[in-house]
């Protein structure tokens, strides 16, 4: 049984990313890792190279500036690094996302677990979302709270949407051409948290993340992103452990990040509808690309 990780980045530097934390992340666990590395212009690529995984190999890619509608840039890279694996399964870590060394073996337990059983596709895994600093996680129903990271080889599985999760489709060409939905995966569920670090920038870094968000989206307009994915509406303190690999950057985070409630953003279903999930204790109608076996 052989696990391939696989994942995509350019100008992972400029972004505030930790790539190569999260690559070294997945190292233990996997035969071979694939990086589909864009023409980056900050040291990105050589900083992989320099690495000196055996484990890892770079696809040099050129990003196509024209695929901006709904983020396909991404989905497209993705695919280019699924594309090359060698493994029996596949492992998707992306370049703000790490594994804690705690929970690493735990998925490829699972996997060794669940081998031999057809049933099993792949596995989701949970967030933890960080948000405004290293201490402080989004906990409201407007993010995911699973997603699908690992999968068998071979199902014609292709990268869903913007890259956030992937699916299995009859028919390639269809897939390129939006006619085919494809099929969610039949997973389970590993207890193995991914950390999520892609919101945790000082003041001067959000604005220059929400203009490259922008550059890759025509629709929703920027200023929409920009609520998105810089706008909170609840936060929580981190109480736990970060991942080893992640301690130096936790200790020279120079800015103070502090959660004012009274600067939360809302929507007006989501105000109305988390305190109701809370007390259930489930969202209601949370969408799921995947399908959970029981």
């Amino acid at each position: 049984m052989k696990i391939s990780g696989f994942s995509y980045v350019r100008n992972g530097f400029n972004y505030g990313v930790p790539f190569l934390e999260a690559y070294q992340s997945i190292l233990p666990v996997c035969d071979e890792l694939i990086v589909a590395v864009g023409n980056s212009t900050d040291g990105t690529r050589e900083a992989i190279a320099n690495l000196n995984a055996d484990k890892i190999k770079i696809i040099d890619t050129v990003w196509d500036m024209e695929l901006k509608q709904g983020g396909k840039i991404f989905a497209q890279q993705t695919n280019i690094a699924l594309d090359a694996i060698t493994g029996d399964w596949a492992f998707h870590i992306q370049a703000d996302e790490v594994i804690h060394e705690n929970d690493i073996f735990k998925i490829k337990k699972a996997v060794e677990d669940n081998n031999d059983d057809e049933r099993v596709e792949g596995f989701i895994l949970p967030f933890i979302h960080f948000w405004g600093g290293y201490d402080h996680i989004r906990t409201s129903r407007r993010v995911h709270k699973n997603e699908v990271r690992l999968f068998r080889n071979g199902l014609k599985v292709r990268s869903y949407r913007d890259s956030l999760g992937f699916r299995k489709y009859k028919d390639f060409a269809a897939y390129e051409n939006g006619t085919e939905k494809g099929e969610k995966l039949q997973v389970k569920k590993i207890e193995a948290p991914i950390y999520h670090y892609t919101e945790v920038r000082g003041p001067k870094a959000k604005s220059k993340k929400a203009a490259a968000i922008g550059a890759f989206y025509v629709q929703p307009p920027l200023e929409e992103v920009v609520m998105e994915t810089f706008g909170y509406d609840r936060l929580e303190k981190f109480t736990g452990s970060h991942p080893r690999l992640m301690h130096e950057k936790v200790k020279s985070q120079d800015w103070v990040y502090e959660f004012d409630p009274k600067k939360a953003v809302w929507r007006t279903k989501d105000r109305i509808m988390q305190p109701i999930e809370d007390m259930l204790g489930f969202k209601i109608g949370e969408y799921k690309n995947y399908k959970l076996i029981k």
